[in-house]
């Protein structure tokens, strides 16, 4: 998740977050951290792949260990570098599979932390939910979408990979779908310009079929859907936190002083960002609800 105001896509939204979370500091985090033992009860795969990024030393070994995934499930992985106020970045693009033809589904996450903490929750969380979402389109594919993945870089720095590959590429996405902070928490959080999008009624039905909470609409902190919806592209965006969290945050986009330090502003670009914050139970939950809806929205697009 962004909080740097490096280009205008994100300069409002992030100055405000990064400024309220400043002033909340003094306050508790809501939804307390899980007990060790939650990470007994995950997908094996998906907290492995937190882990391994969370260990990383740098940005470079997290790129490193998710090409070596992505290769290892039979993807080949094509390297898009760029480059942006001198600095240098790389995404990674994976064709999963589908039907030759069909509509492109785009799935992303930004792999890339700040120095702060071991970026578990910001943005490894997200970035192995795509790698299991890969895994099971690649088993299993869509009837009537081709599904591609792609983690972008230099997202904290101002959405850059994203943005850049909105800029060189042709192919418009039926959708994009960006995962962003998916570490714990009872309830999807969904951003959706159409609150009645099919993707966003079937998600509501996967997440009751879960046992969690979903809430869609408009307002989130910045990430890289935004470099989709400003060129137009249509995109949704999905978290998995604690629904307690939720109107805490959106009083923060307010300019409102929330009463509760929520824990996604108390752990991201902080020291708080490792793995002790994780609950892989939680987001095994999240996996799987998602993976029903885009089945379900998929399903509807015959």
């Amino acid at each position: 998740m962004s909080l740097s105001p490096h280009r205008p896509i994100c300069v409002i939204a992030s100055t405000l977050f990064f400024c309220l979370l400043a002033a909340c500091a003094t306050h508790p985090a809501q939804s307390p951290a899980p007990s060790d033992n939650t990470a007994q009860t995950a997908p094996n795969n998906w907290f492995a792949d937190v882990r391994s990024m969370a260990d990383a030393q740098d940005n470079t070994g997290r790129r490193a260990h998710l090409r070596q995934r992505l290769e290892r499930a039979g993807m080949t992985v094509v390297v898009q570098t760029f480059g942006s106020n001198k600095q240098q970045g790389e995404n990674f693009i994976a064709e999963v599979g589908g039907p030759t033809n069909a509509p492109l589904l785009l799935l992303g996450a930004h792999s890339d932390r700040v120095d702060a903490g071991r970026g578990a929750t910001d943005n490894a969380s997200g970035s192995a939910t795509v790698l299991a979402l890969a895994e099971r389109f690649k088993r299993r594919p869509l009837a009537h979408h081709r599904v591609k993945v792609a983690f972008w870089d230099l997202e904290e720095h101002g959405l850059l990979g994203a943005a850049d590959y909105v800029d060189r590429n042709s192919e418009k996405p039926a959708l994009y779908i960006n995962f962003d902070v998916f570490g714990w928490g009872d309830s999807l959080w969904m951003m959706s310009r159409d609150t009645e999008h099919p993707l966003v009624v079937a998600s509501r039905d996967a997440a009751r079929a879960q046992g969690i909470q979903i809430s869609a609409g408009e307002q989130y902190p910045p990430t890289d859907h935004l470099a989709f919806l400003k060129a137009g592209w249509p995109a949704v965006y999905y978290s998995l936190v604690g629904a307690d969290e939720i109107p805490d945050i959106l009083r923060v986009f307010k300019g409102e002083q929330p009463e509760r330090m929520p824990k996604v502003m108390a752990v991201i670009h902080s020291d708080r960002d490792t793995l002790a914050e994780i609950d892989p139970a939680a987001a095994a939950k999240g996996v799987d609800a998602v993976e029903a809806a885009i089945r379900a929205w998929d399903a509807q697009a015959k």
